[in-house]
């Protein structure tokens, strides 16, 4: 049995957008299938048509689903993501995934990524080793249950950052080369400052001092997010921007509250990840759903106060704020 021409069009279509663009679509189903060039590029054009077996080998392949394909007028978007697998090599996998979905955009020269900011975005935790640490830790132990954290507590000197630098570093560096427009609010930093405050409640972090410390590097990243929407562009924690770190747009919206929303587009085609279970996300290349997803950041971004590299007072004032709810969390340590 096999598929009409014209979903088996749509099909590849879909395997087209899902592969980075230095890649050749032809060469992948040749490879995949074991068969030759010549068939391959029969198969692409409609000439022969896929049975179901090669359609389950290539869905395996290129991680796609066939279910959109089969009800094109249905109210049915199709999403695909990983979830938590309680296991000790789940952390290390969730940073190489993320990882990858950031390689996948960079590889397409017509790129960008919209960020609506419910909390601080990983990335921006990244560029400070001990706050980065901190919410490792955080993740290991309240999210994915580490059994071996079950008892333990943070200290800044056991070094989390550590065992991720290597990931994280490339996860930096390929941010910082894709374009990105960030919708925030002043709740930006609640959730970070808040995961702060419990674990000290809690008792879980060792040494007060290493509390006060977290909040002066949430004061760091404060201030490197101000220079970056200042230049309009992406640079290192500490350093200037460099020739290919990429624009950077910050938008201020006082009235929505984000939902960790995040949108990229790869060419022609967009995906959208939807965040669930705190730090995971499911993604959709479904087009309609795309579309009204992105009418609906575009339409934010328009009622929204851009802050990046033009509105300097309404900048100031944002920061500052932000700045103020760290000291005030510093102040009542100090009481």
């Amino acid at each position: 049995m096999a598929i009409s021409s014209s979903i088996q069009a749509q099909f590849f279509l879909s395997l087209k957008s899902s592969i980075p663009s230095y890649a050749s679509l032809v060469d992948e189903v040749a490879e995949t299938l074991n068969v030759s060039m010549d068939s391959a590029y029969r198969r692409i054009r409609g000439e022969k048509l896929l049975d179901f077996d090669e359609l389950r080998v290539l869905c395996k392949r290129f991680n796609v689903s066939l279910d959109k394909f089969f009800s094109m007028e249905s109210d049915s978007i199709i999403f695909q993501g990983k979830t938590n697998t309680y296991q000790e090599e789940s952390m290390v996998e969730w940073m190489e995934d993320v990882l990858s979905q950031l390689n996948l955009v960079n590889s397409f020269s017509n790129k960008h990524v919209y960020f609506l900011v419910k909390d601080m975005p990983p990335f921006h935790h990244y560029y400070h080793p001990a706050l980065a640490g901190f919410k490792f830790f955080f993740w290991m132990k309240s999210i994915l249950l580490f059994e071996n954290l079950k008892n333990a507590k943070f200290s800044i000197s056991d070094n989390h950052f550590e065992r991720f630098r290597e990931v994280t570093q490339k996860t930096i560096k390929v941010y910082n080369r894709v374009p990105t427009s960030e919708i925030w609010n002043e709740e930006g930093l609640n959730t970070t400052l808040r995961q702060i405050e419990v674990y000290h409640e809690m008792g879980l972090i060792k040494n007060p001092e290493d509390t006060i410390t977290l909040y002066r590097c949430v004061m760091e990243v404060i201030d490197h997010l101000e220079k970056m929407a200042d230049s309009g562009r992406k640079s290192i924690l500490g350093q200037a921007p460099t020739e290919d770190c990429a624009e950077y747009k910050m938008y201020l919206n006082e009235i929505v509250l984000g939902d960790n929303t995040f949108m990229a587009e790869l060419g022609d085609s967009k995906i959208t990840y939807l965040n669930h279970s705190v730090m995971y996300f499911i993604g959709s290349m479904d087009k309609k759903f795309n579309d009204s997803m992105f009418k609906n950041l575009d339409n934010l971004m328009k009622r929204s106060t851009l802050i990046s590299g033009t509105g300097e007072k309404e900048r100031r004032q944002f920061f500052n704020k932000l700045r103020k709810k760290v000291e005030s969390k510093m102040h009542v340590m100090e009481v």
